[in-house]
Formats: structure tokens, C-alpha cells, sequence
């Protein structure tokens, strides 16, 4: 069983407001992330939620209520909350300001059969990225601040770069101009 995991509890300092309820292309970002990993063929998902809480469908609410420490403390309280369902051997983990990152990209990644699976975009990592079960317990002990799993990626010779340029996109939204230019380019699968 894979899990997908949405990392989406910031505060989106830069953005001046959180992420997660951002409506882009008539749909909020949040959903859009569950949607995506769905059919991209997660049998469930997991959103983390902290600066905005609300209802997500079709999705496990974790609440992370350290999430003004950064990524790592979001990523931690996700793998922790799956690591309580048994049936669950991995967990492909997406960040709610990706508009571009397709259910294909999704696909690719669970498909690939290396334990730690990262998306690339023209040579540069990025999401959704695989990581199987084996592998929580050793991240969630390296990982702070906000960097999420990169620390623990880092050097690994076991990392599979899947290239992914032509199938997803890495765009993701930080500041008011980003989230205006991802609003402009919205169409059915933004």
C-alpha cells in the first residue's frame, strides 16, 4: 500500500498567507494535491496541516503543531501518522505549492522500483519523491529546520533520479507574483 503524503502546514511567509486554501485553476491547492496523488495511483493520502486547518476530502488530517519550525517538523509528523498503519510500505511525498506536479510524475516515481525515488527537473530535485518504509525512522532522526528530506538524500548512492521534466513541472508558488503567473497558466491540469 502507498501512502501519499502533502506537505502543507506552512505559513507561506513570503507568500503572506498559508498555501493550502489558495484556489488556483477553480480548485484549492490542497485538493488538488490529494487529487493528484490519487490518481496517480496513492491508495491513501495524508495532508499536514498547522498555520490552516480545515476539511480536506478525501484525505487523513495530521496536525502538526510545531509547524512554525519548518518543513522538517510537517515531514516528521506525516511519517510518523503513516508509520502507524501497517499495511503502508511507502509514502510518496508532494509539497501543496506544486501546481505543475502531475498524476503521471506520481505514477512514475511509485513505479520505479528503487526505495528512494526523487523527481528531477532539468539536472535540479525536487517533488514528489518515493521513500519507502525502511527509510522513515533514519529521516525523521537526521532531519530539522526546513529542509525536509534533502539531508538525509544528500550523498546517498541508493537515490534514483527520475527525470521528470516532460511529464511534471517544478514551479511551485512562494510570493504574490508566483501565485499570479500560476493562476494566469491554470488550465485543466494546473
Amino acid at each position: 500500500m502507498i501512502a501519499g503524503l502533502v506537505l502543507a502546514a506552512g505559513a507561506g511567509a513570503r507568500l503572506g498567507q498559508p498555501k493550502a486554501p489558495l484556489v488556483v485553476g477553480g480548485q484549492r491547492l490542497v485538493d488538488r494535491a490529494v487529487r493528484v496523488l490519487r490518481e496517480g495511483g496513492c491508495d491513501v493520502v495524508y495532508v499536514v496541516l498547522g498555520a490552516w486547518v480545515g476539511d480536506v476530502p478525501d484525505a487523513e488530517i495530521v496536525l502538526n503543531p510545531e509547524w512554525q519550525t519548518g518543513m522538517a517538523s510537517s515531514l516528521k509528523a506525516g511519517l510518523e501518522a503513516i508509520d502507524n498503519n501497517n499495511a503502508i510500505t511507502a509514502a510518496v511525498v508532494a509539497l501543496v505549492d506544486t501546481p505543475g506536479m502531475t498524476s503521471a510524475a506520481v505514477q512514475a516515481v511509485i513505479n520505479n522500483p528503487g526505495e528512494l525515488v526523487v523527481a528531477v527537473y532539468d539536472g535540479q530535485r525536487g517533488h514528489p519523491l518515493k521513500l519507502e518504509k525502511s527509510h522513515w525512522q533514519p529521516i525523521v532522526a537526521v532531519i530539522q529546520g526546513d529542509t525536509g528530506a534533502r539531508a538525509y538524500l544528500r550523498g546517498r548512492a541508493d537515490v534514483v533520479e527520475l527525470e521528470l521534466s516532460g511529464v511534471s513541472a517544478m514551479s511551485d508558488i512562494d510570493t504574490p507574483d508566483d501565485l499570479e503567473a500560476a493562476q494566469r497558466a491554470s488550465g485543466p491540469d494546473i
